[in-house]
């Protein structure tokens, strides 16, 4: 293990500007429950979006924009990308980032990434309160397929969080002495996260489904040494992923 440097942290609100949909398993088939429900939080009931739906979104969007080669099988048919051994990985932008498990022998990279469930604001869920949908904190979404070719109906309820919504998020980066990364893996977090803002969070992105907005970003830089020692943090607002992305492309490479 090599030693840490440091610790960037990343924080913010994530704006829904259209219903998300980020689902659970269905809780019963009780007569006029929703076909497909959201995630909630079991204490509270308040829907939540798991760090791992987030995590695994920007890694799918940076192994598009790196163009790499799925190379493993995650069932059902499905592929991904992860590098072999820990060698690879720190020379792959996606596995470096994002971690990769050892393959035939060859060593796990954790990734230098962590991502925090997110949580709605305090300000969404009394706006959410207010809402009479039959729901809690949610609205129904009324769907209808269509078979072409019989043209039989199956009709659906998806449950969504309604469009306003703001979640609060969390990203930390581990910055160690390994390899001397720090500059081009935050280029590539905040592109990925500027992508995903042309794109969708959660399921029935192609329907218009799960447009998302990075909003009232801070990032705190925090060395290793400041911690313990009771001094604060520094804390520096940013705004938009917008001006993340510039920051770091503008940076020495």
């Amino acid at each position: 293990m090599t030693k840490l440097r440091a610790k960037v942290v990343l924080e913010g609100e994530l704006e829904v500007l259209t219903g998300l949909h980020v689902g659970s398993a269905a809780a019963g088939m009780q007569i006029g429950s929703v076909d497909s429900p959201v995630v909630r939080d079991p204490m509270t009931s308040y829907p939540y979006i798991p760090g791992s739906s987030l995590k695994g979104k920007l890694r799918s969007l940076l192994e598009a924009a790196e163009g790499t080669k799925p190379n493993r099988s995650g069932g059902s048919g499905t592929f991904r990308h992860e590098c072999d051994d820990r060698e690879e990985a720190l020379k792959c932008p996606v596995c470096r980032l994002f971690g990769s498990t050892g393959y035939r022998g060859g060593k796990n990279h954790p990734a230098r990434l962590a991502v925090a469930d997110l949580l709605l604001t305090e300000v969404s869920i009394e706006e959410l309160k207010l809402i009479d949908t039959g729901l809690m904190y949610t609205e129904w979404k009324f769907e209808n397929a269509l078979d072409r070719v019989t043209s039989a109906a199956n009709p659906r309820q998806i449950e969504r969080v309604p469009a306003g919504s703001a979640f609060s998020f969390r990203l930390i980066y581990d910055d160690r002495e390994d390899v001397e990364m720090l500059d081009e893996d935050m280029r590539n977090l905040a592109r990925v996260m500027e992508l995903l803002q042309d794109d969708a969070l959660g399921g029935h992105g192609s329907r218009g489904y799960g447009r998302v907005r990075f909003t009232n970003l801070r990032r705190s830089h925090r060395p290793v040494e400041m911690y313990g020692t009771g001094e604060e943090f520094p804390n520096e607002e940013i705004g938009s992923v917008a001006d993340l992305a510039r920051e770091y492309e503008s940076a020495e490479r």
